[in-house]
């Protein structure tokens, strides 16, 4: 059997939920703790029973033992930092976002295809129960072509956000707490574009101008010189269709990440209620509340393994719903939570499963730059009073990524 040694780079709050699902994996045989906080590095190590710990990405580089990093640093140290383990000989795992330059991203592309190691964004929304739905649905041919998506990564700075930038900036975090919204869009986008497999061409973006007394979204005081809280994006989509984009960081909602999807055949509306699928009949629209709520999911005795041995005894797997392949996930997961919609266990299983088996992942580097470059376009347009602007493009992976969510 393959056994992997993993770094753990970042020893914050969402490595948390994290690091032992890496842990438990059956085909890892050891992890490694990295964080340049000296206490907190000691810290996890205690808490996780780690005898392993190194203080910086640098010293692991250099660790000929160390086959892979999983990256929860700040958000605008993912591309360099993946680079750069990536030219060391290194497989990734990235929390998102993918970067935060176009350039950026286009050197780490450029450095998973010249080194063809495993990359892997890290991104949940890929997993939500909706979203696995629609994509099943989509492929089978029940939309018709895409006309129109919505969605939208919607979260006050009252819901944490100050916390979450306390820890990731430390004492310049005000510098960092402004970025601009659509730097950080792929919670969004990702919802679209992975169930249509389309791209976006072109955006026209506008910015909410801020007036928080926090003055957190002020020129001057972020590195952006960004006074937008909420921005909203139209995009062109290289399939023919469109679909709006919403960023907001300033709002009064109890916050959501969610989607619809219209197509020419069929439609999948979600809101704050629930979702439903709907068809020109409207005596025939039916309501998926229950079938994608992550309230546990039945796995029959008779599709049991892995984790469906143990699941199958009393019927349910906490944190997952109907549409998640509980079956697949390693038998070690049993009693692991699995956050973010039942994301998290199902990011590291194709994580770690594409690394033993070399095999391109979801989430690879191509799909990871058209999540994310679109936003950062975004921004340039609600710059420009929602000037219309051409998206860069790095093409489509040189291979289909392996497809591990298939229902029994």
């Amino acid at each position: 059997m393959t056994q992997l040694r993993i770094a753990i780079v970042g020893c914050g709050s969402f490595a948390q939920s994290f690091i032992r699902l890496f842990q438990l994996h059956p085909y890892v045989d050891d992890i490694v703790l990295s964080d340049l906080d000296a206490d907190k590095l000691a810290d996890n190590a205690d808490r996780w029973d780690v005898s392993t710990t190194i203080r910086s990405l640098d010293d692991i580089c250099t660790d000929s033992s160390i086959d892979a990093v999983a990256l929860f640093t700040q958000n605008w140290m993912h591309a360099p930092q993946a680079v750069q383990a990536l030219n060391a000989g290194k497989h990734v795992y990235s929390a998102v976002p993918t970067g935060i330059d176009v350039d950026e991203i286009r050197a780490l592309v450029d450095t998973v295809q010249r080194t063809g190691l495993v990359y892997m964004l890290g991104e949940t929304s890929y997993y939500y129960p909706g979203v696995i739905y629609c994509r099943r649905r989509f492929r089978a041919g029940d939309f018709g072509r895409v006309i129109y998506g919505e969605a939208e990564y919607i979260h006050d700075f009252d819901h944490g956000l100050y916390d979450v930038y306390r820890w990731r900036g430390g004492d310049a975090w005000r510098s960092v707490a402004g970025a601009p919204p659509m730097h950080y869009p792929t919670h969004s986008t990702s919802e679209i574009l992975s169930v249509s497999g389309a791209h976006m061409t072109h955006v026209s973006c506008q910015g909410f101008v801020d007036d928080h007394e926090d003055g957190l979204f002020e020129a001057g005081v972020n590195r952006w010189d960004n006074s937008f809280s909420n921005q909203t994006g139209l995009f062109r989509l290289s399939d023919g269709g469109s679909c709006r984009i919403n960023e907001f960081r300033r709002v009064g909602h109890p916050g959501a990440v969610r989607f619809s999807l219209y197509g020419t055949q069929a439609s999948y509306e979600q809101h704050v209620a629930g979702a439903s699928w709907l068809t020109r009949d409207r005596q025939a629209t039916e309501d998926l509340t229950d079938a994608l709520a992550c309230t546990g999911v039945p796995v029959a005795a008779t599709e049991a393994d892995g984790m469906g041995r143990v699941t199958a005894s009393d019927g349910t797997h906490e944190g997952m719903s109907a549409q998640h392949a509980v079956h697949r996930l390693p038998l070690s997961y049993a009693d692991l939570k699995s956050g973010h919609a039942g994301s998290h266990a199902f990011l590291v299983d194709d994580f770690i499963r594409c690394v033993a088996d070399n095999r391109l992942p979801p989430n690879h580097a191509w799909a990871a730059a058209r999540y994310t470059i679109p936003g950062l376009i975004a921004h340039e347009s609600s710059c420009s009073e929602g000037q219309l602007l051409q998206i860069p493009d790095l093409g489509d992976a040189p291979s289909d990524p392996v497809e591990f969510e298939a229902r029994p």
